[in-house]
């Protein structure tokens, strides 16, 4: 494996029983980048993380991080990383400064001035009982803890869950520093929003299988738009339904409503026909792309080989 690369999978399977977690999984993840691991809940994206992380073993396939074999080279592996799981709990019953430094000493000692940096960052008392806290300050005491030690490879699980949007945009943060600092991000997540300002690309995973690797921009390129025309008389929504890309017609007298996924010309050239008044086209919404490649896209695995 190359230093370039710091997560590589080769057809990375696991199955539970009958059920499958992961399938197949062939993915690279660069060094340096923020790769976000996107997929609805169930779809294997914390089976994958505990695979890299060796809390879970393979049925079939193998996986390098940091050049290590995840299994034989553990111990080595995790002082490297920093992760934070997607169900988070905390034994005890101490404050949070004195679990932070309990974590310091465990990672071969942390200067206390960049856990109380970070904390001061998310907004987090730090000499509360962490058994007392609401699950978005827990959520921080997490994240402390997985940023505090400068990791080469951090690993998010569902980063933001809890949190709110103020020290939402505050972790984004974070993570653009930690890939200034050159420190590799795998960060899963069901919401696309979470990771499009942040992310240099996304890899897609649906029902247990890698569907795609794309850039972030890539997908705005893939853009669902909603589109509305006014016409100077009524038109006949036939007309339009057959047009490539373009569904959800509705026409309501001489104003009409759909949905375009790509390029826009078929309906423009369509249009043309007829006296247009006004057309309202809104921006392309990352969210609404995602969500329709996922459950709509044809093909999608021959994409996933492409690596973007």
């Amino acid at each position: 494996m190359t230093s370039d690369i710091a997560i590589r999978t080769e057809e990375l399977t696991k199955f539970y029983g009958d059920r499958r977690g992961i399938e197949g999984l062939d993915l690279e993840v660069r060094a340096g980048e923020v790769m976000g691991f996107l997929g609805p809940n169930g779809a294997g994206k914390t089976t994958t993380i505990r695979l890299l992380l060796d809390f879970l073993r393979p049925t079939g396939g193998r996986a390098t991080v940091l050049g290590l074999d995840p299994r034989r080279d553990r111990a080595t592996l995790h002082r490297r990383i920093g992760y934070l799981p997607g169900e988070l709990s905390f034994p005890g019953r101490g404050r949070a400064d004195e679990l932070l430094r309990f974590f310091a000493g465990a990672r071969g000692g942390v200067p206390w001035s960049q856990v109380t940096e970070l904390a001061d960052r998310l907004g987090l008392d730090v000499t509360r009982p962490v058994h007392a806290m609401s699950k978005g300050n827990r959520q921080k005491v997490g994240l402390v803890q997985a940023f505090m030690h400068r990791p080469a490879l951090l690993v998010l699980d569902e980063p933001t869950s809890g949190l709110d949007p103020l020290v939402q945009q505050e972790f984004l943060a974070m993570v653009r520093d930690a890939r200034t600092a050159g420190q590799t991000i795998f960060m899963s997540s069901h919401v696309l929003a979470e990771v499009q300002h942040v992310a240099d690309r996304v890899a897609i995973v649906r029902d247990g299988r890698l569907a795609a690797v794309e850039r972030v921009e890539s997908l705005g390129r893939r853009a669902v738009r909603s589109v509305e025309i006014h016409f100077d008389d009524p038109v006949d929504a036939a007309e339009f339904r057959a047009l490539p890309g373009v569904s959800d017609v509705v026409v309501s007298g001489p104003v009409l409503t759909c949905t375009v996924d790509g390029r826009l010309d078929p309906l423009i050239k369509a249009a043309a026909r007829h006296r247009v008044v006004d057309l309202l086209s809104a921006e392309p919404d990352l969210e609404e792309t995602f969500l329709s490649f996922y459950y709509h896209s044809e093909g999608a695995g021959d994409g996933a080989r492409t690596g973007a």
